[in-house]
């Protein structure tokens, strides 16, 4: 008897063992010249990123990462510094992965799943328009309205590929979700808050997230930015019709402060800022003049920043998760009044459209707003000698 439990037991064991191993997934593979480097295995969610496991690579650069496997599809990562490869995983599959240091994001293999490669590509396709976009900035024959123009026609020309290719041919797929939150630089390429056709592509992907994978909380978070982008266009209506400015309130001598947190947590006011040159900037991300106006903002900031010049940008956009996704890159002040439009400084700084900005000089006193500057850049560099 004891002979036949032992067995049944080790049966038994030995079944638990497999099934373990099918309710896992695989990402192996290796990476040359990291030797000694510490490879990080993460978790993209849908708010932060998240350390899943780790491993000093050895001379040969193999390495191996297991995971339980969830229900729909879920977004990870391989990072050495600050060089990253992003894969999906659908199931139980085993993805592998090639690749040297220290060039990983634009220069591997992966096998073992469709998608993964897919994601490679639109990686690929991504680090190329990027390039393109820096070229054009740093063509000093350009002005800044050209350099921009040709930047958003870039992008537009990218917007059709991938919609054409990946997410309309494919919308089930892991790889169509990752190609709606691609960037350039701060900015998202699509952008359903601003553009009708990108509300069409961000509600094809949800709509086959509801049908493959019902729940999902990537589904739902699709939906609610989609949502959330109709209401957005329909504030920005409402409240960019032109209005007289009342000159009286506007004064030269102090400032009132604005104490709000930034995207990084920290409760950041104006008052903090004493001994600088501040562009206090009054944005919505969810606009359609957005990109062109951060261009033009990062190219002031880039310009005047060692010399004293500091950007306090109040956003009034009321999706929170899609402005720390807009901000995330921005070297300067990001705040969020989740009040949007009908914030308390907007009326205490008579704000009547957006964008809207004004200098304040080193001494924290509001000098001018933005009908009274006819030359940003003059405006600046006189107030830096003050």
């Amino acid at each position: 008897m004891n002979k036949i439990f032992k067995a049944s037991a080790l049966c038994l064991a030995a079944f638990s063992m497999v099934a373990c191993n099918e309710n896992k997934f695989h990402v192996d593979g290796n990476i040359g010249n990291a030797a000694d480097s510490l490879l990080y295995f993460e978790n993209v969610g849908l708010d932060k990123v998240t350390v899943v496991d780790s491993v000093k690579l050895g001379s040969d650069g193999d390495f191996s990462f297991a995971c339980n496997a969830t229900e729909a599809p879920e977004f990870y990562r391989l990072r050495i510094a600050d060089q990253i490869i992003n894969i999906s995983i659908d199931s139980t599959e085993t993805v592998t992965v090639k690749a040297a240091y220290p060039s990983l994001a634009n220069n591997y293999e992966v096998s073992g799943s469709e998608n993964c490669q897919r994601i490679k590509e639109l990686t690929l396709k991504q680090i190329a328009l990027h390039q393109k976009a820096q070229a054009v900035q740093a063509n000093m024959a350009l002005g800044v309205d050209a350099a921009n123009d040709s930047i958003l026609k870039m992008i537009d020309s990218y917007k059709q590929d991938v919609k054409s290719n990946y997410i309309f041919k494919n919308p089930s797929a892991s790889s169509s979700y990752f190609a709606l939150f691609q960037t350039l630089g701060n900015m998202l390429i699509f952008n359903p808050q601003t553009s009708r056709d990108d509300m069409k592509a961000f509600a094809a992907v949800a709509t086959s997230w509801d049908t493959y994978y019902p729940g999902a909380l990537r589904g739902q978070n699709l939906h609610n930015i989609a949502i959330e982008g109709m209401k957005t266009q329909r504030i920005v209506a409402a409240n960019n019709t032109p209005m007289e400015i009342d000159a009286s309130k506007v004064t030269t001598s102090g400032i009132i402060d604005i104490p709000l947190v930034d995207n990084k947590g920290r409760k950041r006011s104006l008052t903090e800022l004493k001994g600088k040159v501040v562009l206090l900037d009054f944005h919505v991300f969810a606009t359609e003049e957005s990109p062109k106006r951060i261009l033009l903002l990062r190219e002031l900031y880039n310009k005047y920043h060692a010399q004293g010049l500091e950007i306090y940008q109040v956003s009034l956009d009321p999706n929170e998760h899609f402005w720390k996704q807009q901000t995330a890159a921005l070297p300067w002040i990001s705040v969020r009044d989740e009040n949007g439009v009908q914030s308390t400084w907007v009326n205490v700084y008579n704000v009547r459209s957006v964008p809207e900005f004004f200098l304040i000089d080193r001494d924290n006193n509001l000098n001018s707003r933005s009908q009274q500057i006819k030359d940003i850049d003059a405006a600046i560099k006189a107030l830096l000698k003050d």
